[in-house]
């Protein structure tokens, strides 16, 4: 059995995230410099503190969007773990029965024996070849998981 290990991670996906990130930053670092004198008609003045809150704000912002940095997934001989931007999954060849990545889909999927699909987020369609080399490697590990399960055990 192959026992080489395999691991992915969006690549498009994972530029345009920082390079969001970055822009949601300065973006509202400027804005907040922008905060000065009255808030319009009231007699409400912007303070050192709001400035510092949009800044504040853009860098939650920016840590939300850097959640899609966060997707991967790894497989071997035992087993594929799955982590996709909320939630993870570590599976055994057992439960799976296909690695799908049919047509008009965003991502490919570990199809399970109970009918369920569980999305791979790290695989993406718009990486392209990246993400058939992927599909076909998490196949090859799975094929190679089954034909060892289907041969008949060695007598002692």
């Amino acid at each position: 059995m192959d026992s080489a290990a395999v691991s992915f991670r969006p690549q498009r996906a994972r530029k345009v995230a920082i390079v969001a990130a970055v822009a949601v930053v300065v973006v509202f670092t400027a804005v907040s410099f922008g905060l000065t004198g009255s808030t319009g008609e009231g007699k409400a003045v912007f303070q050192r503190g709001d400035q510092t809150a949009m800044i504040g704000l853009g860098i939650a912002f920016a840590a939300g969007i850097l959640l899609f940095l966060r997707p991967r997934v790894d497989a071997d001989a035992n087993g594929i773990r799955i982590r996709n931007v909320i939630g993870s999954y570590d599976l055994p060849w057992e439960v799976v029965r296909a690695i799908r990545f049919d047509g008009g889909v965003s991502f490919a999927g570990a199809e399970l024996h109970d009918d369920e699909l569980i999305t791979i987020v790290a695989l993406q369609f718009v990486d392209k070849e990246y993400a058939l080399t992927g599909v076909r490697s998490l196949r090859e590990l799975l094929a190679a998981h089954q034909a060892a399960a289907a041969a008949p055990a060695e007598p002692a």
